[in-house]
């Protein structure tokens, strides 16, 4: 099979385009070369938190790989033998960084649906950290979103790690599917209530109360309840703070504690992202859009869904998943925006 050239610095030009290439690589077994990964960044070529999907993917696929070191802008990956199976992963070996645990789970689980026997993951690393889904948003809105497409997955959090520390731990069990289902969801859902979390390590109780509080005004004042979590007694290492808010397999938002920022104001930025979620009018937020895409081309049934954006990420997606999959991907800017997925041959309902 000859070698598909993937040129990354393409679109968007983020390390999404190799964890994804790879990913689609690896459940398809076909080989693939990667040119000018993050060419266009103040540090190119492969970072910790890439090199990291890489060898990863590469261990579930017994892959023959070239170029898998830092700073590398040009990555072969050759997938020879897809096994499900134990794996412990530790996302922060190589620099000792919080590196995302949660962006390596989601390169695997595509892959691993696919496999013909079960998998455990032990993931080491970052847990809630800027810039990649926490842990409680892949828990509680991207597992039951990809749920409903016949995935099934469970994780659990083992142990938090915030940025820079680390020290995260989370497991996750992934069972083989027979078959992707397709995904119609074109209304909102009803807003009317949601549940979230307000959680602090190594910090006084009252700095979650206070996070808490002001998003259960903030929401009041605009018509939503909300019922949130607080919770203080979070092992990790050092101080940290988390605020979360979700609406159950269709959107989450949530903001993490900064030095010198007040607890009101970590809050209120996950209230204004909900807020804008609903302002519009889309089904979906634009985050879990780009994260069941994957998912969706490789579906037998056509898809159509509504989202809150069409983002520069989510259009440089869908070129690395036309390049990959025989699949025509339809986006409409709205409002509200649109996505469709059709695989060749086949017809919208």
């Amino acid at each position: 099979m000859a070698d598909l050239r993937i040129d990354c610095s393409r679109g968007e030009g983020g390390g999404q385009i190799v964890r994804t290439a790879l990913a689609l690589a690896v459940t398809l077994g076909h080989p693939l070369v990667l040119t000018n990964i993050r060419a266009n960044r103040r540090r190119p070529g492969l970072q910790p938190q890439h090199l990291a999907a890489v060898r990863a993917l590469a261990a579930i696929s017994r892959a023959d790989v070239r170029g898998a070191e830092l700073d590398s802008c040009e990555l072969e990956f050759r997938p020879r033998d897809l096994r499900g199976g134990d794996y412990r992963i530790d996302v922060a070996e190589l620099r000792g960084s919080a590196g995302s645990t949660t962006l390596i789970f989601q390169a695997l689980l595509l892959p691993l649906v696919h496999a013909a026997e079960p998998s455990h993951l032990t993931l080491l690393g970052g847990t809630h950290v800027p810039w990649s889904p926490p842990l409680h948003y892949v828990r509680d809105v991207f597992l039951p979103a990809v749920r409903g497409l016949g995935v099934d997955s469970r994780v659990s959090l083992v142990r938090w790690g915030w940025y820079p520390a680390g020290g995260g731990m989370i497991e996750a069990d992934v069972s083989p599917a027979s078959m992707l289902r397709g995904l119609r969801a074109d209304e909102p859902p009803p807003l009317a209530h949601v549940v979230g979390m307000s959680a602090v390590s190594s910090l006084p109780r009252a700095i979650a109360d206070r996070q808490a509080h002001q998003a259960r005004d903030r929401l009041s004042r605009e018509g939503v309840t909300a019922t949130i979590e607080t919770v203080e007694d979070v092992t990790a290492r050092g101080p940290g703070t988390f605020v979360g808010l979700v609406v159950p397999g269709r959107a989450g938002f949530s903001a993490l504690g900064r030095r010198g920022v007040p607890a009101e104001r970590i809050a209120d930025e996950a209230v204004d992202a909900l807020l804008a979620y609903r302002a519009s009018r889309g089904a979906l937020d634009a985050h879990l859009a780009d994260q069941l895409l994957p998912f969706l081309v490789l579906a037998r049934e056509p898809s159509s869904f509504t989202c809150e954006a069409i983002s520069p990420h989510l259009r440089t997606l869908a070129w690395v998943l036309g390049e990959l999959v025989p699949v025509s991907i339809e986006l409409d800017e709205g409002p509200p925006a649109r996505v469709r997925t059709l695989p060749h041959g086949g017809t919208h309902p």
